[in-house]
């Protein structure tokens, strides 16, 4: 060109494409779309209520559980690995694992090994790749616990109050905390339980376990116990959002720890009741914590009791006025009777000057009187009105 200036394109793409687009357009689209996404961020700055439609709570729901999966498979692959290596001079979790069962005497388990060594037995081919998968998903499960609680978390703030969102931090810590808490404190007593579980009858048989039934065993374990030491934190979230306060269980203690004492019953996978008696116990200690933070917390808010909550059913229910008579204050008015409505014919001869607008009154038929053969004889001023149930019948 004459002035250097590179040609302008002519608005055609690439003809290969077989779809021209005007550049002009896609220009247009991209401009549209850097809109749209500045409209949203600055919607989001100034919805300081965090007020939500349906359909953006599901995209947000389906985001969280998208980000969720993918720490979640990435914790997986970390376990997996983590199975037989032992990274930051850490043990195998494999080995670990086994540490339970491998510190029971050597004559209440079989041997497998010349040497004596300590291992478990698999019958299947694919039993062992299995339980490392298996294993690796719990370890997964557990290392990415602060990313999916922090979505579960996240997921919730947006119904609550500033000063409740500042929580999350400590919310997703405790979490976490408590279920290692729970999953190592599993990890200490499954020797007891082995223990008095094989021991039972040992003058006869010798327990030869599997990898599948043990890691089955221990597994279960760890999971119930770590989810269990989260009751406690969701009273104490419960109370925070104001819907459980501490009158609703303060004299209800001994129903608690029945409810605990059999929760732990039907939940250790042994059965044993060594693992049920630590497990209830621990587990009421943590409530009763809970139930001691729901009351300070209460009444830093100033909530308290009501009182009617401690009066009988009869003191609670009050006095019940007597009813009045019909027509006094606050009855039933007493029945007033009721005019008869004037014909509407009848009106209409009696005053014709009135303006009764789209009105024609029914004609008779010539040489009927109104009253011919019914036996009546009625004056002209009392005729009655046509039935209008005539033309029916």
């Amino acid at each position: 060109m004459a002035n250097g200036m590179p040609p302008q394109n002519s608005g055609i793409n690439s003809a290969a494409s077989g779809n021209p687009v005007p550049a002009k357009a896609g220009n247009r689209g991209v401009i549209q779309r850097l809109q749209q996404s500045q409209a949203k961020r600055r919607a989001k700055r100034a919805n300081k209520t965090g007020e939500m439609t349906l359909v953006e709570h599901l995209k947000e729901l389906r985001r969280r559980i998208v980000v969720s999966l993918l720490a979640l498979a990435v914790g997986t692959v970390l376990g997996f690995i983590w199975y037989q290596s032992s990274p930051f001079g850490l043990a195998p979790l494999g080995e670990i694992l086994r540490g339970p069962y491998c510190s029971l005497p050597a004559e209440q388990r079989a041997s497998f090994t010349p040497s004596g060594e300590c291992r478990l037995l698999a019958t299947q081919p694919f039993e062992m790749f299995i339980l490392r998968l298996k294993v690796g998903a719990l370890a997964g499960v557990v290392l990415s616990s602060p990313v999916w609680l922090y979505q579960i978390w996240g997921f919730i703030t947006p119904g609550l109050h500033k000063n409740e969102k500042r929580g999350t931090i400590a919310f997703v810590t405790l979490a976490v905390t408590l279920f290692v808490a729970g999953a190592v404190l599993a990890y200490y007593i499954v020797a007891f339980g082995l223990e008095f579980l094989i021991s039972m009858g040992d003058e006869f048989q010798i327990t030869a376990l599997t990898g599948n039934e043990y890691y089955n065993f221990m597994l279960a374990l760890l999971v119930i116990f770590g989810v269990s030491f989260e009751v406690p934190l969701i009273l104490v979230m419960l109370n925070i959002v104001g819907i459980l306060q501490y009158h609703h269980v303060a004299d209800k203690r001994r129903m608690i720890i029945v409810g605990i004492m059999i929760f732990a019953a039907f939940m250790t996978p042994g059965g044993d009741p060594m693992s049920m008696m630590i497990l209830s116990a621990a587990i009421t200690i943590l409530v009763e914590l809970a139930f001691q933070f729901c009351r300070i917390n209460d009444k830093r808010r100033g909530v308290e009791r009501p009182e009617w909550m401690d009066l009988d059913d009869e003191e609670s229910s009050g006095p019940i006025a007597p009813s009045g008579p019909i027509g006094a204050e606050g009855g039933i008015a007493p029945a007033q009777p009721v005019t008869p409505a004037e014909p509407i014919y009848d009106n209409y001869q009696q005053h014709p000057q009135q303006n009764f607008a789209g009105f024609n009154p029914p004609t008779r038929p010539a040489g009927n009187s109104g009253n011919a053969g019914n036996g009546n004889n009625q004056s002209p001023g009392q005729r009655n009105n046509p039935n209008p149930f005539d033309d029916v019948l």
